[in-house]
């Protein structure tokens, strides 16, 4: 990739970097939809969904970043992302991811019958979250 246009991709987290690389290529879900970032962009700053990050290699396959969140910024050829939490694929673990799954589908009942509507909405994130790392996981 040394002689097309590159950018440079930080994900970091409040317990520390995550993920660092230069790519072609970052496709990203905001929360006004999906969207594709190339080297020479105009700049962007975004609010992130939970959802994948995929990272272009050389060989043209993707890198997945599972992020729960955030926001994103990009200028000078540099993407940063900020989230509450994010995970290389290789760094997740399914049978976690799995049990967070089931612990917020239980909450989402518990809050439904108890009429919680505050409770209900952070059970649904949490279900979100798991659900996003168990898709990326399985890959």
């Amino acid at each position: 990739m040394a002689d097309k246009p590159e950018l440079t991709v930080n994900v970091v987290t409040p317990d520390g970097s995550v993920y660092e690389r230069t790519t072609d290529m970052v496709i990203c879900k905001t929360t006004q939809g999906e969207i594709g970032i190339m080297p020479n962009r105009l700049p962007l700053l975004a609010s992130l969904a939970i959802d994948e990050m995929r990272v272009r290699l050389e060989n043209g396959e993707f890198d997945e970043v599972a992020v729960s969140g955030g926001f994103l910024e990009f200028s000078n050829n540099t993407l940063s992302v900020v989230a509450s939490a994010a995970e290389r694929k290789e760094d997740i673990d399914s049978k976690r991811a799995e049990r967070a799954r089931e612990r917020a589908q239980k909450r989402i009942e518990k809050a439904r019958q108890a009429h919680n509507p505050d409770e209900l909405r952070r059970a649904e994130v949490s279900l979100r979250r798991a659900l996003n790392r168990l898709n990326i996981s399985n890959h």
